[in-house]
């Protein structure tokens, strides 16, 4: 059973209009099994790669017309005094804290600079039981435009260090800023802050980006682009891996990352 920190990603879920045909994607590109609807909790459906449960997929709300998009969750001992931290600190709760019966504590947040998160306190469902694995969570970053808002709320409603990434003399990282935030004594990364430059369109808001891990990037984009999803950004090279950032059909955006194919040295953070 994987432990997670406060501050920690536990868990992802991802609301689609048409669930059999998000099941049908991620099955092909991420090699997803999924589980029977909870009809009890509004037919929320797990994701499972070999076995284990890696996110979840559920219809919106009767009436609602949300768009489909992927949302993070973070790892909470108390969901209620992460609320009060969040509207302490210029952010805002759109949703919770809400009791999930026997599974746990949910809510869903903006920061100040406007990326949607979740924060999830376990109860039965402690959260990923797989991750940095092909067909599982990898990694995530918040894109903003406000990076000064963000860097100034996330410490004080997470537990988190922080280090700026050195470009060194690297001419590809040369005016990137780009931050890592840790938990835990060890300074365990968790989660990147990346500064949206002028090549984002000015229509498209802060947000999470979530990189799931695949066996090969460039077949996972082959597979996106079968289905009618959309390649925005890569595949692209990198110390960390082989990535490219991603839509699904119904616009959910996400990133895919071969966590083995590296190149290039790792950058330094001071």
């Amino acid at each position: 059973m994987l432990e997670f920190s406060e501050g920690a990603p536990c868990w992802v879920d991802a609301m689609f209009t048409d669930v059999e045909g998000a099941k049908t994607f991620y099955a092909d590109v991420l090699g997803w099994t999924f589980g029977e609807a909870s009809t009890e909790y509004g037919n929320y459906t797990q994701a499972y790669s070999d076995g284990k449960a890696v996110a979840a997929v559920v219809p919106p709300m009767p009436g609602t017309d949300a768009p489909s998009q992927w949302c993070l969750y973070f790892a909470s001992p108390d969901a209620a005094a992460t609320a009060e931290k969040v509207t302490a600190n210029g952010g805002e709760v759109l949703m919770g804290p809400m009791q999930v019966g026997a599974f746990g504590t949910m809510l869903i947040a903006k920061e100040p600079s406007g990326a949607v998160f979740g924060v999830w306190q376990p109860g039965e469902h402690k959260g990923f039981e797989k991750m940095g694995e092909p067909g599982s969570y990898a990694w995530a970053e918040v894109f903003t435009r406000e990076p000064a808002k963000a860097d100034a709320f996330l410490p004080k409603v997470f537990p988190y260090g922080a280090q700026q990434m050195d470009a060194g003399d690297d001419p590809e990282a040369a005016g990137m800023d780009f931050k890592v935030f840790s938990v835990g004594s060890g300074g365990n990364p968790v989660l990147g802050r990346m500064n949206m430059g002028d090549e984002f369109p000015p229509e498209i808001p802060s947000y999470v980006q979530i990189y799931f891990g695949v066996p090969d990037c460039d077949e996972a984009v082959s597979k996106t682009q079968k289905h009618g999803g959309k390649l925005h950004f890569g595949p692209m090279d990198s110390p960390f891996g082989r990535f490219a950032a991603v839509t699904d059909p119904q616009g959910a955006a996400f990133a895919v990352i071969d966590m083995s194919t590296t190149v290039g040295e790792m950058p330094s953070f001071g």
